[in-house]
């Protein structure tokens, strides 16, 4: 089994970097095999609701989203870290969430994140992150994936990785967080073990405020 976590930080090995490590040993230890993605820090064109992704599987825009998502579909589980701007997640990892999670509804028929367990991971120097928390687990939910949980919010502080490797809450909650990740990954693969199929899937409705 394997958690994808992405890094969503301008900084390859900053605050974000330090948290998402401190989960990836943890489920290593759990014998989770794990990889970190690193978005970049070249600019990421948000959404443009082309609509090409329900043709083409894919998002129109050949970037780190469509590098990420076609990892995706091999992954069981996923960890998607941010630090805080303006008490929200990055804009780079904005418009990378938007496009990604968007462009799942055009799919292929091979869908790379239904029922597969998810978490969000934030860093700041102070405060913002309970926004910005809330902000991604909304991703997870509107794609019908399982949310994992730690003792805490999932946040750690710091202005710089040695902080953050200072701040001793934060850390241990980022390692429950690995811990509950890798449980729920083994019931999983019990489950599909003895035969217990997926919820069944009924057609979207869709309506409008506005008719």
């Amino acid at each position: 089994m394997k958690v994808l976590l992405v890094n969503g930080s301008p900084h390859k090995e900053g605050c974000t970097y330090t948290a998402l490590c401190e989960v990836a040993d943890t489920l290593n230890k759990e014998g989770i095999e794990t990889e970190i993605f690193w978005i970049g820090n070249k600019p990421i064109g948000g959404c443009i609701a082309c609509m090409k992704c329900r043709e083409k599987g894919v998002c129109v825009f050949d970037d780190a989203v469509n590098r990420f998502r076609e990892k995706a579909y091999d992954a069981d589980g996923f960890i998607f870290g941010s630090p805080v701007h303006y008490a929200a997640a990055s804009g780079n990892m904005t418009a990378f969430m938007d496009r990604l999670f968007y462009s799942e509804f055009g799919g292929n028929g091979n869908k790379a994140f239904y029922m597969k367990p998810a978490a969000a991971v934030i860093s700041a120097r102070r405060a913002g992150t309970t926004a910005t928390f809330d902000q991604l687990n909304k991703y997870f939910t509107i794609q019908e994936m399982p949310v994992v949980s730690s003792r805490y919010w999932n946040m750690v502080h710091g202005t710089n990785p040695e902080q953050v490797r200072q701040d001793k809450e934060g850390l241990y909650t980022m390692r429950v967080l690995g811990r509950n990740m890798a449980y729920l990954l083994c019931c999983q693969e019990a489950a599909r073990n003895i035969g217990i199929a997926l919820p069944k899937q009924e057609t979207p409705i869709f309506t409008n405020f506005i008719r």
